[in-house]
């Protein structure tokens, strides 16, 4: 009988030991109590608490968390109202403070973010807070971080996912993003037909530089091929009189080795002046010499005839 009821004991001692026996997974972190009293935070591997003592007080993680809120209403320097909805992204860095330092944490961000906005975009104009995103990210993200630190969280991140203006804000937005496309298309479009024109005119001035470069060319080429033939007329009307005189001394020279006798002298001059009274002259002045050289002439006339012989 004892050893039945060691062996019950001993088994229930086995169960409480194996049933508190905890294993704490890869980024979370337990907070233990023991008799209602902060005891120790578990990380990460195993771990025993003490039968009745010792209790979980809460399983936290330590990724980082994202709290996308619903858009808050918030009104800018100038009086205009405006919706704007914000995404915190935060991470748990201290497990003690994180339980016990503030009440249902994600409202308290909430509520801290959206008072936060309040304030920062009631210091800036419409069109400051469009405009200026990375300055109200920094400042929320600046004071956040600040105001939660006693909580055990750090803020790592704070983005403005939507700012809503009014519906006729936006269509006065609208009208005016239009009239600036309009504007710019309308420039690009001047600017495209002023650099046509440019283009334009520079062909035509480069058409015309090249018309005159070739009628320049050709005048060249024509004074250059008139100044050859020239040239080459020169050449060769010097080389014609060149020829003639050759042919000229030639003759002569021939003449003087022949020894011309009186009798064929005096009938080249009579051929000569047959020539020269081909009819056109008006008058003919006959030197002394050649008419006493007519009875010359009949009788070689005459010499000729009896030589020839009759048929």
């Amino acid at each position: 009988m004892v050893w039945i009821i060691l062996g019950i004991i001993l088994l229930v001692i086995i169960v409480l030991a194996i049933a508190n026996i905890c294993i704490v997974p890869q980024a979370q972190a337990y907070i233990i109590e023991r008799l209602g009293t902060y005891h120790t935070t578990w990380h990460t591997g195993l771990h025993f608490k003490l039968p009745f003592f010792d209790r979980i007080r809460s399983k936290i993680s330590l990724m980082e968390k994202i709290a996308d809120f619903d858009p808050q209403d918030v009104i800018t320097k100038d009086n205009v109202k405006m919706r704007i909805d914000t995404v915190v992204f935060y991470q748990i860095t201290d497990c003690k403070l994180y339980t016990y330092g503030v009440e249902k944490p994600r409202m308290a961000i909430e509520n801290l973010t959206a008072t936060t906005l309040r304030n920062i975009i009631g210091e800036l104009e419409l069109d400051n807070t469009l405009t200026s995103r990375d300055l109200i990210n920094a400042r929320m993200r600046t004071t956040l971080d600040e105001a939660t630190d006693p909580w055990g969280i750090k803020v790592n991140r704070v983005e403005l996912k939507n700012i809503i203006p009014p519906k006729e804000i936006q269509d006065a937005m609208e009208k005016q993003m239009k009239a600036e496309r309009e504007r710019r298309e309308k420039i690009l479009i001047a600017e495209g037909t002023k650099a046509a024109d440019i283009l334009t005119a520079e062909g035509k001035k480069q058409s015309m530089i090249l018309n005159a470069e070739a009628q320049k060319q050709e005048q060249i080429l024509l004074a250059e091929a008139e100044k050859e033939a020239r040239i080459r007329r020169a050449e060769g009307e010097a080389e014609a009189i060149l020829q003639v005189q050759k042919a000229t001394a030639e003759g002569i020279r021939l003449i003087n080795e022949a020894n011309p006798s009186q009798s064929v002298i005096a009938i080249k001059s009579l051929e000569a002046f047959e020539k020269a009274a081909d009819g056109k002259a008006t008058k003919i002045i006959i030197p002394s010499e050649i008419q006493s050289l007519a009875g010359l002439a009949t009788s070689v006339k005459e010499f000729i005839s009896t030589d020839t012989p009759t048929e």
